[in-house]
């Protein structure tokens, strides 16, 4: 295990009954909320209400900002910008997902700066300022509620690029479970394969020489656990304790404590992905239930014994010969997202094959931007063909 530190400062408030905590939070930072959200689910599911009664009772003033998409975009953040600046806007409030988490880091971001926040994510700009964030989280994959990433996507380019900085770390966030009873089965999948995906990506790219037994150890559990309670949720979507660990799952997967000691980590698996989600629009669990498992056959070869743990240890794969386990491994994975309806196939998500040229042009632009040197656009295009 390699030299680290690790340090998480967002309060997590989990639990039934919780949301109406939010407005006391949120005054511990401002008088005045931008508060965040999609579209018209959180006013059908009572979520709304909850939250603004909250901050009402609290004597918190707040600015509405709906309307972000799955895939956030760039265009409607400046916008959110531009309100916040005008309304005089104190503090952040995220009421959604990880999509409506990312943007509102990026609102509270761009708020500060002199210049355009896309330069934020071009690493031509740092982070030097923020407006404080909390969220009410409504959908668990990202773990952008406890950690201090964000993605969006410029459409004009097609471009879907991250931002880190501890700086836009909530400051606070409330999960509730009873929540998600609400979401649909296949926002369901999607979550769970990206809370997965983000695991997995760390466990076979890591720069850690030897096996960390405690880092695989947790993940391998974390993902164990994630596919059978995902697998309750299928048939039983308001089981409490099946979304309740899907949802701190989902945080313990990707808030630093599954990648502390491991050294750099790679995730080329979401690079490619989000060219994916970037250029058509699909959900991004969508697009990494057909990515990982191409990856993982790309790769086989050069992970052969770390593939093998993987399939014995999570799918109870007993072949001896690791080679054959690897790919028993990343077989049984693909047939599992498949069993929950996510697609593991570009033409499962109406992604033309004749196309593959033009995304890998794409992501590797991405994977450029990420040090990712050894991603050229024939080793994505050669990725990509796995998913055909």
């Amino acid at each position: 295990m390699q030299n680290f530190v690790f340090e998480n400062p967002t309060k997590i408030i989990f639990g039934k009954g919780q949301i109406k905590k939010i407005g006391k939070e949120v005054s511990r930072f401002g008088k005045k909320a931008l508060l965040v959200y999609g579209m018209s689910s959180i006013k059908k599911n009572g979520i709304y209400d909850q939250v603004t009664s909250s901050l009402k009772e609290a004597g918190i003033a707040f600015v509405d900002f709906p309307g972000v998409k799955s895939n956030p975009v760039l265009s409607h953040a400046v916008a959110g910008i531009e309100l916040a600046r005008k309304e005089n806007i104190d503090v952040v409030l995220a009421v959604g997902g990880g999509s409506v988490i990312d943007e509102a880091k990026t609102i509270a971001a761009g708020v500060k700066a002199n210049h355009d926040v896309w330069e934020f994510f071009t690493f031509s700009k740092f982070i030097k300022d923020a407006l404080p964030v909390l969220t009410v989280v409504t959908v668990s994959a990202s773990a952008s509620e406890m950690n201090n990433g964000a993605v969006i996507t410029k459409e004009d380019c097609c471009h879907k690029y991250s931002i880190m900085s501890p700086l836009i770390q909530p400051k606070v966030s409330i999960l509730d479970p009873t929540v998600l009873f609400s979401l649909s089965a296949a926002y369901s999948a999607y979550s769970a394969v990206d809370v997965i995906t983000h695991m997995l990506e760390a466990y076979f790219n890591n720069t850690e020489p030897v096996n960390s037994i405690i880092q695989d150890r947790l993940v391998e559990g974390l993902t164990k656990t994630i596919m059978e309670n995902t697998d309750i949720i299928m048939k039983e979507p308001d089981n409490y304790n099946a979304r309740a660990n899907v949802m701190w799952g989902a945080i313990l997967g990707f808030n630093g404590i599954a990648t502390a000691g491991m050294g750099r980590v790679q995730l080329p698996a979401h690079m490619i992905e989000h060219s994916l989600s970037a250029l058509y629009d699909i959900a991004h669990g969508a697009g990494l239930s057909i990515v990982l498992p191409a990856w993982m056959t790309y790769t086989a070869e050069a992970k052969t014994v770390k593939m093998a743990r993987f399939a014995r240890e999570v799918f109870g794969v007993d072949d001896r010969d690791n080679s054959k386990a690897a790919q028993k491994g990343i077989a049984n994975l693909k047939a599992w997202f498949a069993s929950i309806g996510s697609p593991v196939s570009l033409k499962e998500a109406n992604i033309p094959e004749e196309n593959i040229d033009a995304i890998a042009q794409n992501a590797e632009a991405t994977a450029k931007l990420w040090f990712y040197e050894s991603y050229t656009k024939e080793i994505i295009a050669g990725i990509l063909r796995n998913a055909c």
